[in-house]
């Protein structure tokens, strides 16, 4: 993770914002009083869905369970009733 000052980040915030997109490493921005850390709206997002399932019960089980499953063993995702 980068960091940088706040003072330096609001001077180059929109690179500083175009660099956390295309590359998806957060930046810890420095201030006085507090931190903060820019992630983008993808990483987010990524962040949000990985909680949300993770607090689902036996959730992470069975996703670890599923990506033990040989993949001929599957069936084909047309197959699959949604």
């Amino acid at each position: 993770m980068s960091t940088i000052n706040i003072t330096n980040a609001r001077k180059d915030l929109y690179n500083l914002v175009e660099s956390v997109g295309l590359y998806h490493e957060p930046a810890l921005i420095v201030g006085k009083k507090a931190n903060a850390v820019l992630v983008s709206e993808e990483d987010w997002s990524a962040i949000q869905e990985t909680l949300y399932l993770d607090s689902i019960p036996l959730m992470t089980q069975s996703i670890l369970e599923g990506a033990k499953e040989p993949i001929e063993s599957c069936i084909p995702e047309e197959m699959v009733e949604w």
